[in-house]
């Protein structure tokens, strides 16, 4: 039988020589495109339905099952009344809603029009979770979400609120900065407990790199706009994240919690798959 492994072995002992040899696997190439075509034909494709009958929005519905998370909404920048209607669309498709960057008076609004909804202030964000999903389980392991200053609290909620929609749970170190780094240290064992890391920071953003050099997984950086004026609404904290010197460290844009969160979520969804394994 003639395949790859046969025709490199008569190559290797002299009995064939190269013009014959890429004769040969040129032959066993055409023989076996058929089958791999055939295979190919059976690999499910990855749905991409899209929801356009409110108008102003194209809702990706299937997007849970591509990435296995749903499409988020952003909440700035829509009316209440568009974030009601693409927060109820979407419960028709899936299992989870979260919207983000909620205003209290557009998350009144969205409350009235989806009663089963629960709106997380410091998050900013509005969640929906259907009845009956399984909390995480407690023995699975967790995200730490740590921030350096109480300022910096509501950028690390919408963080958390992120990885807990994902179905991750997570535990809050909170108001643990540099200023005071010894409020840090009683802490550290809950966070090097943790399979990933999100840290909040504002000023000059130095917790990422300290807590980078002390922790032996992932530390997923957030810059936050708090800070004095040469901050530049964190342009100063996400320089300075940027530069660490500790290794370990990703950055996400300035106030970005949620890009954060569900960074962190990958990462500990992913790392208790290879546990399964």
């Amino acid at each position: 039988m003639i395949n790859v492994d046969n025709i490199l072995k008569r190559v290797r002992s002299g009995e064939m020589d190269i013009s014959e040899a890429k004769r040969l696997l040129l032959e066993v190439q055409q023989q076996q495109a058929p089958s791999q075509a055939a295979a190919q034909a059976t690999v499910p494709q990855p749905v991409q339905r899209i929801d356009d009958t409110l108008g102003y929005a194209q809702l990706d519905v299937d997007r849970a099952a591509r990435t296995g998370f749903p499409e988020v909404i952003f909440g700035e920048g829509k009316t209440a009344e568009q974030i009601a209607a693409i927060f109820q669309r979407l419960m028709n498709h899936t299992d989870r809603v979260l919207a983000t960057r909620v205003s209290p008076d557009k998350a009144a609004y969205v409350l009235k029009q989806v009663p089963a909804a629960e709106y997380r202030p410091d998050a900013r964000a509005v969640l929906w979770l259907r009845p009956g999903l399984a909390a995480p389980a407690t023995d699975d392991g967790y995200i730490a979400v740590v921030c350096a200053g109480t300022s910096d609290v509501p950028v690390a909620e919408e963080a958390a609120v992120t990885a807990e929609s994902m179905g991750c749970r997570v535990e809050r170190v909170f108001d643990v900065g540099v200023a005071g780094i010894h409020r840090l240290f009683r802490r550290l064992p809950v966070i090097r407990g943790a399979n990933a890391i999100v840290v909040a920071a504002g000023m000059e953003g130095a917790l990422a790199s300290v807590l980078g050099g002390l922790v032996s997984v992932p530390v997923i950086a957030v810059p936050t706009s708090i800070g004095y004026g040469a901050s530049f609404q964190g342009i100063a904290a996400l320089l300075s994240m940027l530069n660490a010197c500790a290794p370990g460290i990703s950055v996400v844009n300035i106030d970005n919690g949620f890009g954060a969160g569900y960074n962190a979520a990958l990462i500990h969804k992913n790392r208790l798959k290879r546990d399964e394994q």
